[in-house]
């Protein structure tokens, strides 16, 4: 048979997983320079697509949202098509597309977090931030988790853009919330929250933070909330001034300098405290007499560098209490197993070269299994960093095609995936199915000046496609 790429026989790639890095490799498989025709179907779990972006990313940074626009060039291809509530592993296995597609694209992401691994961590009032993100943008799993926000103070450890997320929303009016496309929900609970005090810990030092310019920047023009930093704590040590200024890492300077401006300031006498720290470690939460956080123990740090000159935190010898009745973890993600797929559980990512998944035993490219994104290289950068990562599988890829180092489908035809699918889960949510719920999602926000108004049940949202109750 002849050699899948020609418009009479596609090259047929399944993309497992509809965020992003998704849509990047769809988008690079359909612009290649091979002239390779492809045919492409994206997978998703969810009836809606976008993965964190409409996930992940914060509801008062609608800016960042805007890449869906791009999104939706890439899924208006006639060659594309997705099928959303559809779950790998549940409704179509990797058996499944191994019949139907030459090559199977896993772009799932982090899908858990990791643990701080101190006494406490499971006392009720301790989650991982990812819950609170998740709770807060609507998506449908975390649509009923609660959270005390009756309490008056609150930590956030970590000090990446997310930790940064969690506490600016906590930090927010909700005038300002009101203005953003957060879920009905949680601009409920958060309208009578009483927090009054954010303490994002971070444990190195400022130099070392993980949050961008622009996130830092921004806690600083909140309406209601004075930034409170200790100067102490954002001078730099000797170790990390020595770092900076062979580095000139101009991005670096900035931040050093935006936190030591906050050091200079002088609270406004605003409601609410947004108080950043740093060389500082929670060693353990200690509970009350209900099993509730009540208190968290930290130790001071000190910076240290490794035989590879990275600059890590060891524990001193001085400890402090903060009473607190609300934590969230921040302090990394990992990627979850597939089902049938190779996995590296030390490193939380697919087993891979490139992008080529490989066998664990012979350590040789399963063939025409790929990943791209978080769950090939693990949890870094940001949305467009996954852009890159997702060329790179792209064109080992057609590397592959072009030595013939691909599937062979008994059944390629656009129609075998179709039926399967239509068998398997028959409320599965097209792409026009979702531009519809978009559209009905923007017109909801309308009325009150919101972005929109989302659907967070799946239920709803089959309900407002004329769909039957069951669940996807």
């Amino acid at each position: 048979m002849a050699r899948p790429g020609t418009a009479e026989h596609p090259l047929r790639v399944a993309i497992v997983g509809a965020g992003p890095t998704g849509y990047y490799a769809a988008e690079a498989l359909f612009k290649n320079e091979r002239g390779v025709v492809v045919e492409v179907d994206v997978y998703d779990r969810l009836p809606t697509p976008y993965g964190l972006v409409r996930a992940g990313v914060a509801p008062d940074h609608q800016k960042i949202k805007s890449v869906t626009a791009s999104f939706d060039k890439v899924a208006a291809n006639p060659r594309f098509r997705f099928f959303g509530g559809v779950e790998f592993g549940k409704d179509v296995t990797p058996a499944d597309l191994r019949a139907c597609y030459h090559q199977i694209l896993y772009c799932t992401g982090a899908q858990t977090d990791r643990r701080m691994g101190i006494p406490g961590e499971d006392l009720e009032g301790s989650h991982p931030a990812t819950e609170f993100v998740a709770w807060y943008n609507g998506h449908p799993d975390y649509r009923d988790c609660t959270f005390d926000l009756s309490v008056e103070r609150v930590a956030v450890v970590g000090v990446g853009n997310v930790a940064i997320d969690v506490a600016r929303i906590l930090c927010r009016t909700p005038e300002e919330l009101a203005a953003t496309d957060i879920a009905d929900h949680a601009l409920e609970a958060l309208r009578k929250s009483r927090v009054r005090e954010v303490h994002l810990l971070g444990r190195r030092g400022p130099a070392q933070a993980a949050f961008t310019n622009p996130e830092i920047k921004e806690i600083g023009e909140l309406t209601d909330a004075d930034v409170v930093v200790r100067p102490e704590e954002v001078e730099l040590d000797p170790l990390s001034r020595a770092a900076l200024e062979q580095s000139q890492d101009r991005a670096t300077l900035k931040k050093v300098e935006i936190l030591q401006g906050y050091a200079a300031r002088t609270p406004a006498g605003k409601s609410r405290r947004l108080v950043a720290r740093f060389l500082v470690s929670p060693v353990e939460l200690i509970g009350d007499a209900s099993g509730r956080v009540a208190a968290m123990r930290l130790v001071r740090n000190e910076l240290y560098a490794t035989a590879t000159g990275a600059l890590q935190p060891r524990a001193t010898t001085q400890f402090e209490a903060l009473p607190v009745g609300l934590v969230f973890r921040s302090v990394g993600y990992r990627g979850v197993p597939l089902p049938g797929v190779p996995f590296n559980e030390s490193w939380g990512v697919i087993l891979n070269d490139k992008g080529r998944i490989l066998d664990p035993d012979s350590k040789r490219p399963v063939a025409g299994e790929y990943a791209a994104g978080w769950i090939k290289r693990g949890p870094t950068g940001v949305i467009g960093t996954n852009k890159p990562d997702a060329v790179e599988t792209v064109l080992s890829m057609l590397e592959d095609l072009a030595q013939g180092a691909i599937l062979t489908p008994p059944h390629p035809e656009m129609a075998a995936a179709e039926a399967l699918v239509r068998q398997r889960q028959p409320n599965y949510v097209s792409y026009a199915d979702w531009r519809r719920l978009d559209a009905l999602e923007v017109a909801r926000g309308r009325a009150g000046g919101r972005p929109r108004v989302k659907f967070t049940r799946v239920e709803e949202m089959l309900a407002a496609l004329s769909r039957g109750s069951e669940t996807t």
